[in-house]
């Protein structure tokens, strides 16, 4: 089974090059003694914090770095650009009437990128 992810669980971008640690919005409900996270937390620069350079070309400011470069790859400052929530979430668990994230979650990011994560941020309790 999953794990339930919470403050501190660890994400890495497909685009990104560095990994960047998930904030979610406080709430009542807590895991391991951390801040739980539901499918909702997505907010970019607020729940999900910039992973280092972007290398997506769907990424405007590295497509108009790579121009300049003469084609040559330019990363640029990561902002990352998430408008829909995690998927698929945990359905039978609900954290703020939401379902719970879990470890096997994905968000996507409009220029392409794929956040998934590395560590739930916890190791004692699964959701199924």
């Amino acid at each position: 089974m999953p794990n339930q992810c919470c403050m501190g669980a660890q994400m890495k971008c497909s685009f990104g090059a560095a990994p960047s640690g998930l904030m979610p919005t406080p709430k009542p409900i807590m895991t391991s003694n951390k801040i739980a996270a539901n499918i909702m937390d997505h907010a970019p620069m607020v729940n999900i914090l910039p992973f280092g350079m972007c290398k997506s070309l769907a990424n405007p400011t590295v497509a108009a770095a790579t121009a300049a470069a003469m084609g040559a790859l330019t990363p640029m400052p990561c902002i990352p650009a998430t408008p829909a929530p995690w998927i698929p979430g945990a359905p039978t668990v609900l954290v703020a009437n939401f379902p719970a994230l879990d470890n096997t979650c994905k968000l996507m990011c409009i220029w392409g990128g794929v956040i998934e994560f590395s560590d739930a941020g916890q190791t004692t309790h699964q959701i199924p």
